[in-house]
């Protein structure tokens, strides 16, 4: 039986396909809790402004592990005639997708929330008969919103973790998302408090405190994804510098001794990059296409994120061709 190609497991080293195998696990894990934190949450709602952002919040927070899971399964695929560049980018277009989600919804939620502030709409919260005594629902809500603490915590520490060491966006979106889902239910406890307490706003505040956080979340993941799809210079997991890759590839190009100077132009493919190396040759010293395919090879062995290295001798370098970081 011939064995079906599988791009991930044949190009990952094997500390980071064991990374992506827990990966997964963890994303199915994050799928089940919230398959049991959802109905929860919605079942002690009630009228708080605060648990009914916490419910949606939980809602959408099933959106980064399943583009997550869904652009893994593409990304397997090997490349195709239509697809010559393979399916890489199938993380850049569930980034997208999770971003744009996170965003729509924060808007509404802090739109709806904030006219709530301002008409002053006071959310009553009853009792309710359990096990004999009668029991604030208050309580409820804040004990189940308790038990949604520890988990999140647990896993965006993990992810984090993983989105590093496998240069995965979308997964390091979810941890983000993983933070937003713990500090949301510290908010909606403190919101639902407030009530007990007699601050009528406090519930309020706190929705739109979590909507904020939101937002805030799609907004980033919609920039962050938005300008990978755009062919953006690469940048590491959470887009706060250059990548360094693109750097190694400098220092290993400019050592060969045929070579004078090195350009080169990086772009994100969603966990892979695809590198292109302007090289200028050393006068006299053109290089033989030997010396090309072995300078690929090595450069390809500097990480195994640089999936895709193209070396082009050159007379002049491209305008848009960056050099190394510290020579900008």
């Amino acid at each position: 039986m011939t064995r079906r190609p599988d791009l991930l497991a044949d190009t990952l080293p094997p500390a980071e396909h064991a990374s992506l195998r827990r990966a997964i696990r963890f994303e199915w894990a994050t799928i089940a809790s919230l398959a049991v934190a959802i109905p929860l949450v919605g079942i002690v709602t009630g009228n708080s402004q605060a648990m009914r952002a916490a419910w949606i919040e939980d809602m959408l927070s099933l959106a980064p592990p399943f583009a997550f899971l869904l652009a893994i399964r593409m990304m397997r695929r090997p490349a195709t005639p239509t697809y010559p560049y393979g399916y890489f980018r199938s993380v850049g277009v569930a980034h997208l997708v999770a971003g744009v989600a996170l965003f729509v919804m924060g808007a509404f939620l802090l739109v709806d929330s904030t006219l709530t502030l301002v008409r002053g709409e006071r959310p009553p919260i009853g009792s309710v008969e359990l096990f004999g005594r009668t029991i604030w629902v208050g309580w409820l809500m804040m004990a189940v919103m308790a038990l949604t603490i520890p988990l999140p915590i647990y896993f965006g520490r993990v992810k984090m973790r993983l989105a590093r060491d496998l240069h995965n966006k979308v997964l390091y979106a979810d941890a983000d998302m993983n933070k937003a889902d713990w500090m949301t239910a510290v908010g909606s406890i403190v919101g639902v408090g407030g009530i007990g307490l007699g601050i009528w706003w406090a519930d309020a505040a706190a929705a739109i405190f979590i909507s904020g956080s939101i937002l805030w979340d799609g907004v980033k993941n919609t920039r962050g994804a938005v300008t990978d799809l755009m062919d953006t210079r690469a940048t590491t997991f959470d887009d706060q510098h250059h990548h360094p890759d693109s750097d190694k590839v400098h220092d290993y190009l400019r050592s060969l001794p045929w070579v004078a100077e090195v350009r080169t132009r990086t772009r994100d493919q969603g966990q892979f990059l695809h590198l292109e190396a302007f090289v200028l040759p050393k006068r006299g010293r053109m290089p033989k296409l030997e010396q090309l395919t072995s300078a690929q090879e090595e450069c390809r062995a500097l990480d195994w994120k640089l999936h895709d290295v193209v070396i082009v001798p050159v007379a002049v370098f491209p305008e848009n061709a960056a050099a190394r970081s510290g020579e900008e």
